[in-house]
């Protein structure tokens, strides 16, 4: 009888090539999903002309919807009477918004535009004044032809980037067909916005019989994620416009309070930035600060001033007007929240990826806890 062959590896050798293939594999799944997020967010910037008008118009009818469902309710009205009732109150709202606040907002943000260069003046001339150690430590730095190679590398590379760039925003923001392009989706947001109001709202009950394919329990957790991933997208973008609006119109309160120039348009547009999370607050600091210490009369007085606004603002935001509309928060750190706003900005190039970062983060923080209850528990 002959021997059996004997195997070609051991017993550690197998389980030194299993991990491996184990880690192979993991690698590999690892490098598709960042594939799949690459090529889904090339296709959202390909087609954003298309799509920045459904968004839109699908975020103003999250938010215009519960209104519409207590006039309809309340005054037992058809849908589309009731839709008509709160389509016309609503144009004749933002009517009398862009007639009464525009132009006073318009012009207060030009003469901010126009005032950056004399901030930038009255800085020069206080760094020249008090700290003029600076100005020679800087002058001999610059003697050094390391140092000034270095820096002259610099300007020259952002001169070129600047020649490159310029151009590239006149073919974007100068042609004529780009701006009837914009015009033309501008126009059809309204007949978006109607026929979302009109419809009864997105249900995920029938979901399941589209799903035939799948066994009964993934197609159970399939039409869970998709149900839990509409329910985060409404109360998100409803909740968070919300609360930006509300966090703009106090924060110009408190700036032009305190005697922050321009502090009406500032606290507006930096309140409404927070739907981005933290973006707002970043660009506050960023823009106010200095703002309040060289603009005339200002100094180390109005900074604290401007910071109470701020902290003031930023209390009630988190005490009452985050749990009184948003309810639960998302349970995400906020520095995964950070993470996930440059991450989901970089996959989706830009201003939507930024934008739907802590929905798509917090549904694929669900799914993830949803596949280790249900498949990756231990035995």
């Amino acid at each position: 009888m002959p021997e059996p062959t004997p195997p070609i590896l051991n017993e550690s050798q197998r389980r030194i090539v299993g991990s491996a293939l184990t880690l192979a594999a993991f690698l590999v799944s690892i490098v598709l999903v960042i594939a799949i997020v690459l090529v889904l967010g090339r296709t959202l910037a390909f087609f954003s002309g298309v799509l920045w008008p459904l968004a839109v118009a699908g975020v103003l009818a999250l938010i215009l919807r519960p209104l519409l469902v207590k006039i309809e309710t309340g005054f037992k009205l058809r849908r589309i009477t009731s839709v008509v009732l709160l389509y016309g109150v609503f144009v004749l709202a933002v009517c009398g918004g862009v007639i009464l606040l525009v132009p006073p907002l318009a012009e207060q943000l030009i003469d901010f535009i126009g005032y950056v260069p004399t901030v930038y003046d009255n800085a020069s001339a206080y760094v020249t004044q008090h700290y003029p150690q600076w100005i020679e430590f800087g002058k001999r730095q610059l003697a050094n032809p390391t140092i000034r190679g270095l820096a002259d590398s610099v300007a020259a590379e952002a001169k070129t980037i600047l020649s490159h760039a310029a151009p590239s925003l006149r073919a974007a923001f100068g042609g004529v067909i780009d701006v009837f392009a914009f015009l033309t989706h501008l126009a059809i947001i309204p007949v978006y916005l109607f026929f979302f109001l009109l419809a009864r709202g997105f249900s995920t009950r029938e979901l399941g019989k589209q799903l035939p394919f799948l066994k009964p329990g993934v197609r159970d957790d399939v039409v869970f994620l998709v149900s839990e991933f509409v329910s985060i997208i409404e109360s998100f973008f409803r909740g968070q416009i919300l609360i930006g609006l509300c966090m703009g119109v106090l924060l110009g309160i408190g700036f032009t309070a305190v005697g922050l120039k321009f502090g009406f348009v500032l606290g507006l547009v930096l309140g409404l930035l927070n739907v981005v999370p933290y973006l707002g607050s970043i660009l506050g600091i960023a823009v106010t600060l200095p703002l309040a210490f060289f603009q005339p009369g200002g100094g180390w007085h109005l900074i604290g001033l401007v910071l109470l606004v701020k902290v003031a603002v930023q209390c009630i935001e988190g005490w009452y007007l985050t749990p009184k509309i948003m309810g639960a928060h998302t349970g995400l750190h906020p520095v995964v929240i950070i993470v996930a706003v440059f991450f989901w900005g970089t996959a989706f190039g830009g201003v939507l990826g930024m934008l739907l970062a802590v929905p798509l983060t917090a549904f694929f923080v669900t799914a993830w806890r949803l596949a280790k209850r249900k498949y990756f528990r231990s035995e």
